[in-house]
């Protein structure tokens, strides 16, 4: 069954402070998961809350996480316990014109849920090349695929995006009228946005590579996209 093209809230994923900056539409959830690349999956551990980062990836409506299967976390989280993963994209600084209005344009994403350790050996494999190709795209088909140890030491978790909230501000401050100086003030405290973007560099090379070995068209794309 297709998952609806709106979000429904529910008691923890219904956004009540700031919720005029709530959004419904499943595209924007999507949109949040695919410009991100680190998230942060909360678990209850031994009676208190961890917070730990994390790559993912996106297939349709599942969210695919992985790690050691000897890390506490993702034990705690693929046996059943609600956890709770987000992401958020830093986009400015907001400065205005009291302490108490400056802030952040962001856009953040939401997910509750319980986490299903994937054991099937194809969706394990999926859920590692949606990963692999979230980070670094072209790359599960131009290296050597997990070996049987390897896959025997992963954990691969599926988390449904069922229950989720987005939550985005854009825009100037929002100053109180009492804050605003009219065009006759000589020196008038400066309000605005300084707007932030990760921006990659230039390919490093391992120092293993044979010499002269050009970067491959997967890295120079990477690296020559757009910030999102």
């Amino acid at each position: 069954m297709d998952a609806p093209a709106s979000l429904s809230p529910t008691d923890r994923s219904t956004v009540r402070r700031g919720s005029r900056r709530a959004r419904t539409d499943r595209a924007d959830l999507h949109a949040v998961l695919d410009a991100g690349l680190i998230g942060h999956l909360g678990v209850e551990l031994g009676g208190a809350p961890v917070v730990l980062p994390t790559g993912y990836g996106r297939s349709g409506d599942t969210l695919y996480l992985h790690g050691s299967t000897g890390a506490a976390t993702l034990r705690a989280a693929g046996g059943g316990v609600p956890v709770c993963f987000t992401v958020t994209l830093l986009d400015g600084i907001v400065y205005a014109r009291s302490a108490f209005h400056h802030s952040m344009n962001y856009r953040c994403a939401v997910v509750h849920g319980r986490a299903r350790l994937v054991e099937d050996a194809d969706e394990r494999l999926l859920g590692l090349r949606v990963l692999t190709e979230h980070l670094a795209p072209g790359s599960w088909t131009a290296t050597r695929l997990p070996d049987r140890k390897e896959l025997a030491a992963t954990a691969v978790l599926a988390l449904d995006l069922t229950e989720a909230s987005v939550k985005i501000r854009t825009g100037p401050p929002g100053d109180d009228e009492r804050d605003l100086e009219g065009p006759e003030v000589a020196d008038p405290v400066w309000a605005g946005v300084l707007p932030l973007r990760t921006v990659a560099g230039e390919p490093e090379p391992c120092p293993l590579l044979p010499g002269g070995a050009a970067v491959p068209a997967r890295v120079r794309d990477r690296a020559l996209s757009p910030s999102a």
